[in-house]
């Protein structure tokens, strides 16, 4: 937010920042209203073909495996057995992520609002800078490798009669086995999402941004390790539903490290001359 000009002195502000800035309620949900908006129709515009993110999604696999991190699939396998797990990972995968970081913001607004502007940059430069990750490398998510290639066989069988040898992956899409109360594959979902948006998990970029947000902030314990826990939660969620790879969460972030660096660096609302010149 810009410092405040007298014609502004008047309108409805919730604070006035030590720096001489403002902040109005308003003006930041019609700001993340319009940032998402446009975050949204960029990320499902960049829809790139499956073929195109079936290979990528190999290049990762293969790069998991080099590294020895190729580990979805079992994990993902001992969650099975677990039926309450499963369903419980679906809602929270579905939910958590805007409950929580809508939570989270409107705390820092009310109770640190100094710091806010600093955060809110953090996050929307974290989440601007994964539309190059959803524009430049397409990635198909495990739970949608054992469907597309079975898809291929299907369409190799009809050209020449014979039965192709088909690689199966072994990962379950568990929105698909056990529907919550939205789906992927529901009419407005699969027209508004674009399943190739995997890397990086703005998921994992998000919940690591509260945890940072809310490490120092809180005073309670077992706020504290709540906070703390949730993207560790995170990255177990993703992967037991088959909607990430670990690398993804390792992509979240890094770019949630970037605006960290860029936020610090160039955000002057609600920072002290002192502060400033510390940097």
């Amino acid at each position: 937010m810009t410092q405040v000009e007298p014609r502004f002195r008047d309108l409805p502000a919730v604070h006035h920042l030590r720096s001489g800035h403002a902040i109005y309620w308003w003006a930041e949900a019609l700001f993340v209203g319009i940032f998402y908006s446009i975050y949204s129709t960029i990320r499902n515009s960049n829809t790139a073909s499956p073929g195109t993110a079936f290979a990528h999604a190999k290049q990762l696999m293969s790069l998991q495996r080099f590294l020895h991190i190729n580990v979805e699939e079992s994990i993902q396998n001992v969650a099975l057995h677990l039926r309450p797990l499963i369903i419980g990972s679906n809602y929270f995968y579905g939910s958590m992520h805007f409950i929580v970081t809508i939570g989270v913001a409107i705390f820092l607004f009310r109770k640190f609002p100094d710091d806010y502007p600093r955060y809110r940059n953090m996050l929307a430069v974290a989440t601007a800078l994964a539309l190059i990750g959803f524009s430049t490398f397409a990635l198909m998510p495990p739970r949608l490798l054992d469907c597309y290639v079975s898809e291929l066989a299907t369409a190799e069988c009809f050209v020449d009669g014979s039965e192709p040898r088909v690689q199966r992956y072994g990962f379950v899409d568990t929105l698909a086995r056990d529907p919550a109360i939205w789906s992927f594959n529901s009419g407005a979902m699969s027209k508004l999402s674009n399943p190739y948006a995997a890397m990086p998990s703005v998921h994992c970029a998000w919940a690591l941004w509260c945890a940072v947000a809310l490490r120092k902030r809180v005073r309670n314990t077992w706020a504290k390790v709540l906070a703390v826990s949730y993207p560790m939660v995170t990255v177990a969620v993703i992967v037991v539903t088959a909607n990430h790879y670990l690398l993804d969460a390792v992509a979240g972030f890094a770019v949630l490290g970037i605006g960290f660096l860029l936020a610090q660096r160039f955000t002057r609302a609600g920072r002290t001359v002192a502060a400033l010149s510390s940097l």
